[in-house]
Parts: C-alpha cells; sequence; structure tokens
C-alpha cells in the first residue's frame, strides 16, 4: 500500500470506529489538542483587524474535503444574484514554492500559481479572488483593489483564528465527525461541538452529528452536472457515452476520488481505467499522466479541479463539473445573515468616526 492510499483512503475508513488503530493514536492527539488550544488563544490574543466589510468564513472541521469549494461557489453566486459584489480569499493550497507570496487570480493564472481551487473559483464565478497564506493581508488587499466589494468570503479557515470574521458556515459530509476524536486518532482538526452561523450538510451521516443547541442546519444535494466541457468551451452529453457503452478514463486528484467515480458509473458511464490521484496533485504529475493517456483514444474524463491544471497539457480532456445545490431556506439564511453583518459593520464605523463627521439625516430621510 503506498502512503498515497493509506493516507486518503485507509486512514479516513479508520477515523469512523474507536478501533485499535485510533485508540493507538489517541495520545498523540492529546497533544494536537494541546497545541491547537495554544495557538487559538494566542491567536485571539491579539488585536485582529476588523475590516470594513463583513467576513463570512466556509470551512471544515475534519480533514479532507467535505465540499467547501462547491460551497463557496454557490455562495458567491447566491450573493451576485441578489447584486451584492463579493470577493474570495484563499489559502491557496498546492501552488508552487516559487509561486509568489500573494497572487490576484485571473483567467490566465496557473494553477501551480494560483492553486487549483482559488482558479476554479474564478472561472466559475468571475468575483475577485486573491490568494495569500496570510489571510488578512489577502482581506486588506481585497478592500484596496476592489473597493466595491461588500463582503468577503474565506475559502477555508475555520481554524486560522488570526482572521477576525463575522460569520462561520461549516460544511460537513456523509462522515460527520467520524469518531469524534482529534487528530490523528480521528478527523477533526478542533474540538466538536462548537457554535457556528450555519452547518451544511453535503451527505447523510450514518450517525447523527452532535449540535450545539439552536444551531442552523441545513442540507445541499451533490450531483455531476450531465455535460462534460472541452479546454475549447465545447460540451459533451455524459448520457451519450452511456448510450454508446463507451469506455472511459476516469481521473479525480480530489480528497475522496471514489465518489467521483461512483457518480460517473451512476450516470452508466463504463470506467475502463480508474486514476485515484493525490488532492491537489501537481501540475507536473498530471503532464506526465497526460502524456500516457493522449495516445489512447478513450475519453479522458476529470474533475474540475484537475481540469485546471490537466487542460495545459491534454486540452482534449473532459472536465465534469460537479453541483451543489443547497436547499432554498439555506439562501434564506445567508441573505438574513447578510443584511445584518452589513448593517452592523455600517454601525461600527460610524462609531469610529469623530461626532462632527457622522452624516446627518433629517426627519424626512429617516
Amino acid at each position: 500500500m503506498t502512503a498515497n492510499a493509506f493516507l486518503h483512503r485507509t486512514l479516513p475508513r479508520l477515523w469512523q470506529e474507536r478501533g485499535l488503530v485510533a485508540r493507538a493514536l489517541w495520545p498523540l492527539s492529546q497533544l494536537y489538542g494541546a497545541a491547537w488550544r495554544w495557538q487559538r488563544r494566542r491567536a485571539l490574543d491579539q488585536q485582529r483587524e476588523r475590516l470594513p466589510v463583513p467576513v463570512l468564513v466556509v470551512g471544515n472541521v475534519v480533514a479532507g474535503g467535505a465540499g467547501k469549494t462547491p460551497a463557496t461557489i454557490a455562495i458567491v453566486q447566491h450573493f451576485q444574484s441578489i447584486g451584492v459584489r463579493i470577493g474570495v480569499i484563499s489559502r491557496g493550497y498546492g501552488r508552487s514554492p516559487q509561486a509568489p507570496h500573494c497572487v490576484v487570480i485571473t483567467p490566465d493564472t496557473d494553477a501551480s500559481i494560483g492553486g487549483d481551487e482559488p482558479v476554479l473559483i474564478h472561472l466559475r464565478t468571475n468575483a475577485p479572488v486573491i490568494v495569500c497564506p496570510d489571510r488578512n493581508h489577502a482581506a486588506r488587499e481585497m478592500v484596496k483593489l476592489y473597493p466595491d466589494v461588500r463582503v468577503i468570503v474565506c475559502d477555508d479557515g475555520l481554524q486560522h483564528h488570526a482572521l477576525l470574521r463575522d460569520g462561520e458556515i461549516c460544511v460537513m459530509d456523509e462522515r460527520g465527525i467520524g469518531n469524534g476524536w482529534l487528530l490523528p486518532a480521528g478527523p477533526l482538526r478542533e474540538p466538536w461541538p462548537r457554535k457556528v452561523d450555519i452547518v451544511l450538510m453535503t451527505g447523510q451521516p450514518a450517525t447523527p452529528v452532535p449540535m450545539p443547541s439552536g444551531q442552523a442546519v441545513y442540507q445541499a444535494r451533490r450531483a455531476l452536472h450531465d455535460q462534460a466541457v472541452r479546454a475549447d468551451g465545447r460540451s459533451f452529453a455524459l448520457a451519450e457515452w452511456a448510450r454508446q457503452k463507451q469506455p472511459v478514463i476516469a481521473v479525480a486528484g480530489i480528497a475522496h476520488p471514489d465518489r467521483f467515480f461512483a457518480m460517473l458509473e451512476a450516470a452508466g458511464l463504463t470506467l475502463a481505467e480508474r486514476h485515484a490521484l493525490p488532492d491537489h496533485v501537481s501540475h507536473d504529475a498530471l503532464a506526465a499522466l497526460a502524456r500516457e493517456w493522449g495516445p489512447r483514444r478513450l475519453p479522458v474524463l476529470c474533475t474540475e479541479k484537475d481540469a485546471v491544471k490537466l487542460w495545459d497539457s491534454l486540452p482534449q480532456a473532459w472536465a465534469v463539473p460537479l453541483v451543489l445545490t443547497p436547499e432554498l431556506p439555506f439562501f434564506a439564511a445567508l441573505s438574513a445573515w447578510w443584511l445584518r453583518h452589513s448593517r452592523d459593520i455600517q454601525g461600527h464605523a460610524l462609531r469610529q468616526m469623530p461626532t462632527e463627521a457622522v452624516p446627518h439625516r433629517s426627519v424626512s430621510e429617516a
């Protein structure tokens, strides 16, 4: 078994129960918990900057993907649909060590420079996206470069306590919180339960997840788009490959590649090969594999996150978008959060102004 297979497939299965391996790792979890508490306390003790626009963090509390990026895209598209200018900041995992410290994503930004997920978010939404390990710096740059932005979403960052936030959305999938233990004995990045503004469930755990009293919880449906797309913009229906019984090569460099393969099979496709690659697989690794797949004359189907890297060397590869559809009450709660906190931010700004600088409102304006 390779190290990658153990980390991404075997270990997550072990984290679903409190078996011998998890119990053996439990003492290390106590050390992790102590380090997490120290880091959190240190960040909260520092003076943190309040930005002039609300900041909403989207993340999860378990290791591995739970649908944060699709959720971020859905949130961005919602704010855009109601006319609210929104910007996204991100750590940008998987970037090249030679990449600049901070990057403003454009349609031409290479994934090795900007990170596969930030590039994907920008391509899907056309929203301003800034990548930087220091999320506070990224947020300040967002406000400076895009003064019309009215809300900032941080893609991943629940545990980045140095960033002062106005709201938190925790995304969970069918794994829930696993065995409920901290890393490395369990999947938790931080203790749970704790209060957040919204919990968005992208899957249904077999065991109910403990929630704080009064916690707002909403469901989202996860499905593949019925059309695959190529770098040149051409699209092709998955149902047509299924009707033709056309074998395909399936590629997924995400946290849970088996989900992608299962969804393709559920759409009726025949998978001649499955290539489960590490999450945030490098541009160079995909390019090397593309040289093998190119002459095969079989359609290569991949996730959108892989496509932003694979298209450079294999433009004929087909990306199959993942569509995350939250229930309507989720968007109502999101809008209510925005209205509440946009007023709070404006009130805070007015309280910081000298008295003589506070704009005058006549009775007729009230």
